[in-house]
């Protein structure tokens, strides 16, 4: 993942979300991303539209999410340790809509 990218690490379930610079537009559900899944085990890094993502069940049932918004991070896989400009607790998908705002994605 790029380090110009903007991140967005759902801590329980240890997934980044990674959002482009560029080249998104319009509903947040279409936008291109890479998902990066950790889970206590090989990291695994899929190219997915946002809405296929939000619609697992390990984000769609288990709400609320603690998730960090980062640019940059030291370490990698265990040693992972992201420097967050924000960390929120969301309840719903329309909360993560606000936070991606705040955003400015």
């Amino acid at each position: 993942m790029d380090s110009q990218s903007k991140k967005f690490h759902f801590q329980e379930i240890d997934w980044v979300i990674s959002f482009p610079v560029d080249g998104n537009k319009g509903k947040y559900r279409e936008y291109a991303v890479v998902l990066l899944e950790s889970g206590g085990g090989a990291s695994e890094v899929k190219s997915l539209r946002l809405g296929e993502i939000l619609d697992r069940a390990e984000i769609d049932n288990q709400y609320p999410h603690t998730v960090g918004y980062y640019k940059t991070c030291a370490g990698k896989d265990a040693d992972f340790k992201p420097e967050y400009l924000e960390l929120r607790e969301i309840r719903t998908v329309e909360e993560f809509w606000a936070f991606l705002n705040a955003a400015n994605l």
